[in-house]
């Protein structure tokens, strides 16, 4: 299907200031962070607004591991996609950029955030559109 993913020109020094911010290890986990919170949002992206690939680039082992069929599934049940869609890697790609712009606005909103209190705020902030 796909071998590898690459973030825009734009977002390759994002994903790179916030593995440094937020010190969670690998730029690789900022990338899936990104992924699954742009996901998370109530909206869908064209495939229209995607952007260049000029940027970090993600095997997909790297940036999935043994979990990759989850993530493609994320994006089906997103989309209604089949498993073996065309578009998948695009979609996948539209939704790390997108979660890595998200994610640095948010940093540059609260310049003092940090790793475990964004992802807590996230989960938390999660759990309560569930349970309301």
């Amino acid at each position: 299907m796909f071998t590898s993913i690459k973030t825009s020109r734009t977002n390759k020094d994002i994903v790179t200031d916030l593995s440094r911010k937020f010190n969670l290890g690998a730029e690789n986990i900022i990338a899936r962070i990104a992924l699954t919170y742009s996901l998370s949002k109530d909206r869908l992206l064209s495939l229209t607004d995607i952007a260049d690939s000029q940027g970090k680039e993600y095997s997909k082992n790297v940036l999935f591991g043994n979990n990759l069929p989850y993530y493609i599934g994320l994006i089906c049940v997103k989309y209604g996609l089949y498993k073996t869609d065309k578009d998948i890697p695009k979609y996948i790609k539209l939704h790390i950029d997108d979660g890595l712009q998200l994610m640095n606005k948010e940093l540059q909103d609260n310049p003092n955030l940090n790793g475990y209190d964004y992802l807590i705020d996230k989960i938390t902030n999660g759990l309560e559109d569930i349970i309301c």
